[in-house]
């Protein structure tokens, strides 16, 4: 397993227990001192489960799975995979970050940072699949598939 791969599988671990934090003070919160969620913490527990941890592994899942690169491949680079990975991080912590202190905050250099990691979030994701796109393709199950076998 490649280093990048074991460095997006452990961050997506971080960030679930990130987001499991969150949660369990969340439902602490609502059940022992009467207060609920709101919409800032709510939004920070999500993108520390949803991006944070379940896109983290699939990328890195992906990353490990998927067929090498052709020799003639011009379009995967590892540099973007770890650009990806960085754009990644950077923006989903920022973004829980920002949003637990949105709550007691409105100050514009704040509600700038959510934006902004928010689109680093989009980037991210965006450069990934630029890079993986060609890594997508066939590679034994079309032989098998002309053969007639049904997967």
């Amino acid at each position: 397993m490649h280093s990048l791969v074991r460095r997006y599988i452990k961050t997506a671990i971080a960030f679930l227990f990130v987001g499991l934090a969150i949660g369990g003070w969340m439902i602490v919160r609502r059940e022992l001192l009467q207060g609920g969620a709101t919409s800032y913490q709510v939004s920070a527990h999500t993108h520390a489960i949803f991006v944070g941890f379940v896109m983290m592994m699939i990328l890195g899942v992906a990353l490990w799975l998927f067929p090498r690169p052709d020799k003639n491949d011009e379009r995967y680079r590892p540099a973007l995979a770890e650009t990806a990975y960085w754009l990644l991080v950077i923006g989903t912590s920022s973004r829980i970050a920002g949003e637990l202190i949105r709550h007691d905050s409105s100050a514009r250099w704040l509600r700038v940072m959510i934006v902004v990691s928010g689109l680093m979030q989009i980037v991210a994701l965006a450069v990934y699949f630029y890079t993986m796109w060609s890594r997508i393709r066939a590679l034994g199950s079309q032989a098998r598939e002309s053969r007639g076998e049904r997967f």
